[in-house]
C-alpha cells in the first residue's frame, strides 16, 4: 500500500499538489504501520493483533477510497496524469483484496471452501495480466524484443483468466471444482515464467541497461507479487493434497 501511494504520487503533474500531498500522507501512514508491525510476534496477545488488524483495515479502506477518487477524476478528464486508469483501478483492487483479507482474519475465516481457490486465482491472474500490460507500455518503444515479450505474457494471462472464469462457471455447486490440480499446475508454470521475466527486467532496470519509464521499485514490486502468487498456488496444492485447502494468510 505504501508503494502504491508512492507510484501514484510520481505520476501526478506538478499542479496536482493536493493529490500528491494526500499520497504522501498515505506513505507516512503505512510507514508507521510497518514500524508498529515490528513490535508484534507470533506470541503476541491475540486481542492486540485483532486491534492492530482493525487499524490496518481502516487504513486499507481509506487508501482504497483515495484510489477510486483518483480514478474518477481521470475518467472524467478532470485531471491529467501519467498514471494509467487501469493502473489506478489495479492498485484499488489490491487495496480491496487486502482489506477483505484483514476482515476475514479478524472474523476467524481462515479456511475457504474449495471453490474459493478459483476466485483467488482469478484475482491474481488478472493482476499478472495487468502487470504485463503495464510493462509493455512503460518500456521504451525501441526495446522491441522486451515489449513483444510483455505483450505475449499479457495475451497468455488473459487466456488463463478467461479459462479460470469458465472453470468457475462449470463448477457444481458446493463441490470441489473439476481438474483443480491441473488448473493450478498450469497457472504455476505461467507465473514462474512471468516471474523470471520480471526479475530479469528488474535487474536490467536497476543496472540502467534498458530504456523505460519504469521506476526500479515498481519493477521489484511486480516481481514480489508474482512470487506471492506462486507461494499461494503452492499452499493451495499442498492443502488440497491434505484435503483442507487454505489460502496463504
Amino acid at each position: 500500500m505504501k508503494e502504491h501511494a508512492l507510484f501514484l504520487s510520481l505520476g501526478f503533474t506538478f499542479n496536482e499538489q493536493k493529490l500528491i500531498e494526500e499520497a504522501q500522507q498515505y506513505i507516512a501512514i503505512f510507514e508507521k504501520i510497518e514500524e508498529q508491525l515490528a513490535g508484534y510476534s507470533v506470541n503476541s496477545d491475540p486481542r492486540q493483533i485483532q486491534a492492530f488488524n482493525s487499524h490496518v483495515y481502516q487504513a486499507a479502506v481509506s487508501i482504497w477510497g483515495y484510489k477510486r477518487k483518483v480514478l474518477g477524476l481521470i475518467l472524467r478528464c478532470e485531471i491529467r496524469t501519467n498514471n494509467y486508469p487501469l493502473l489506478v483501478d489495479h492498485v484499488s483492487r489490491e487495496a480491496a483484496y487486502f482489506a477483505k483479507r484483514l476482515k476475514e482474519l479478524n472474523e476467524g475465516k481462515l479456511q475457504p471452501l474449495p471453490e474459493a481457490i478459483i476466485k483467488e486465482n482469478v484475482f491474481f491472474l488478472k493482476i499478472m495480466a495487468d502487470h504485463a500490460k503495464f510493462i509493455g507500455h512503460l518500456l521504451d518503444p525501441s526495446e522491441r524484443k522486451l515489449v513483444e515479450q510483455a505483450r505475449e505474457f499479457s495475451h497468455d494471462f488473459d487466456q488463463l483468466l478467461y479459462q479460470a472464469i469458465d472453470l468457475d462457471s462449470m463448477r457444481p455447486q458446493s463441490e470441489t471444482p473439476p481438474l483443480l490440480d491441473q488448473f493450478l499446475d498450469q497457472n504455476r508454470v505461467s507465473v514462474v515464467s512471468l516471474r523470471d521475466f520480471k526479475k530479469t527486467a528488474r535487474d536490467l532496470i536497476e543496472a540502467c541497461r534498458i530504456k523505460s519509464n519504469i521506476h526500479p521499485l515498481l519493477a521489484d514490486h511486480t516481481f514480489r507479487e508474482a512470487e506471492r502468487f506462486i507461494e499461494i498456488i503452492d499452499l493451495f496444492e499442498e492443502n488440497l493434497t491434505n484435503g483442507t485447502p487454505t489460502p496463504g494468510q
